[in-house]
């Protein structure tokens, strides 16, 4: 059981989707905490499950807001708790009937429901859960309906444009991203930076691994505070409609304004690449990391009043911030979008359109380079051990988003391999970027690979001249 509710819980964490998705997974979570010490489920096991679930939930939330999965979890563990000393199935029954009892009187509390007719979506996903728990406990269920799921009250016409979530209608962001490499004290500092920035804040996690959901008007400081924390990836916008319950406070407009890309670049066709699409750029990369005050000279020399920032590099995103917030203190808006590579640069950079508000520009072009997977090979220099085993002087590395997965003896069989790996989960574009150390023919040979075993697959290549990684490699 300790391993079922394990990889329950991380699973959970890993998918949520939205403000009741991160707090749901720690409900998830504080189920499978308890659960997972036991050798067998008991009601009591079940009481304290909840209750832990429930004040799991609350403890993630920077603002609790009633009417909500809080309200529905809370009191679906009360009455749980209530019963005291009962059969298992009694407890499960009484903590699918609370929670349908909370869940109808949510339009009570929030006045955004009730207006939309509705009741609360993430305490319906409790219920649903706690329906199937009932019905694997019972053998049979409840005769009742599932989740009293036609539970609609009178709307009025602005119900037509009710509020999302339950967070200020004064945001017109939802930023959302999974968090690794942070630790606790990091994770407390980004908490209170992105509480300043908005609303709907929820930070959920643990063991280096987090979860983290906001409400912002400015997205590229909020990936940035990521980007100070840890190590952001799965980076996700989404931006609210325009109207929002009939109206909406937002300090963006449309407007024209000088806007420029700075992008920190490995090797002579590489940088070429990024100067044909617009890009002003920074020589630097493995290294060969630019300081803070060359960064902020390329802002500068720019002209631009408005910058987005791309590292791609995992060490030059670790000066970045800096630079950002010193160009800022001259006047300057600045947003990082956090690539690791220069073929998340290039994703970033295809959809990166000055005409429309500076915003929706980070955002698309976060969301752009977040959905690029990537991966590099390189050729080891010392003996060295690493996760896919000991590698020697010479060695083939092949590298997947910055872990070494593969040690072989050939540059093309390696990338053959990573490709093979990146396309595993899906993909339409392939972006190969050959580097100075490249065999002759690398890129010709890899893109007829690619035709032949994936035909549905588009394939550029490039020669990008970079330095140490004859060959990079990108999936969107």
């Amino acid at each position: 059981m300790a391993a079922t509710a394990k990889a329950m819980a991380h699973g959970a964490l890993m998918g949520a989707r939205g403000n009741s998705g991160v707090i749901l997974s720690q409900l998830l979570r504080g189920l499978a905490e308890v659960l997972g010490a036991a050798e067998t489920c008991t009601a009591a096991d079940v009481q304290r499950a909840l209750t832990r679930a429930a004040a799991l939930c609350y403890a993630a939330v920077a603002t609790p807001v009633e009417g909500t999965l809080l309200t529905v979890a809370r009191e679906s563990a009360e009455a749980a708790a209530a019963l005291g000393a009962v059969d298992l199935g009694a407890v499960v029954a009484e903590a699918r009937a609370a929670a349908v009892r909370s869940l109808a009187r949510t339009p009570d509390l929030l006045p955004q429901l009730r207006a939309a007719g509705v009741v609360d979506a993430g305490g319906r996903g409790l219920c649903v859960l706690l329906e199937a728990l009932e019905r694997v406990v019972s053998e049979a269920g409840s005769e009742s309906t599932p989740v009293a799921a036609q539970l609609l009250v009178p709307r009025d016409r602005s119900g037509l444009t009710a509020a999302r979530e339950a967070g200020s209608e004064a945001y017109a962001y939802e930023v959302q991203f999974l968090l690794r490499e942070a630790a606790a004290e990091a994770v407390d500092v980004l908490t209170a930076e992105l509480g300043g920035l908005g609303d709907s804040l929820v930070v959920v996690g643990g063991d280096g691994l987090y979860n983290v959901h906001v409400h912002v008007n400015d997205v590229g400081a909020a990936i940035e505070a990521g980007v100070e924390a840890g190590r952001p990836f799965r980076i996700t916008v989404t931006r609210f409609a325009d109207q929002v319950a009939g109206e909406r406070t937002t300090v963006l407009t449309q407007r024209t304004v000088d806007r420029s890309v700075v992008a920190v670049v490995p090797g002579s066709g590489l940088v070429e690449l990024y100067e044909q699409a617009g890009a002003s750029v920074v020589a630097g990369g493995p290294s060969a990391n630019p300081s803070t005050a060359e960064l902020l000279e390329a802002v500068r020399a720019s002209a631009a009043s408005e910058v987005v920032l791309l590292p791609n590099d995992a060490n030059v995103l670790a000066v970045v911030p800096a630079a950002a917030a010193a160009a800022r203190a001259e006047g300057f808006s600045v947003a990082v979008v956090p690539t690791r590579s220069p073929v998340q640069g290039l994703a970033a950079l295809a959809v990166a359109d000055a005409t429309r508000p500076f915003a929706d520009d980070v955002a698309a072009m976060a969301e752009a380079a977040g959905s690029t997977r990537w991966a590099e090979v390189t050729t080891a220099v010392r003996e060295s051990a690493t996760m896919a085993g000991i590698c020697r002087p010479g060695d083939v590395l092949g590298l997947l988003e910055g872990d070494v997965v593969l040690i072989g003896a050939d540059v093309e069989q390696v990338g053959r391999e990573l490709l093979a790996r990146l396309l595993t989960s899906g993909g339409d574009l392939v972006t190969v970027v050959t580097g100075a150390d490249a065999p002759d023919g690398l890129a010709d040979r890899l893109l007829a690979w690619l035709e032949q075993c994936y035909p549905a697959v588009e394939a550029m290549g490039y020669a990008g001249a970079q330095p140490h990684y004859p060959l990079l490699l990108g999936v969107e």
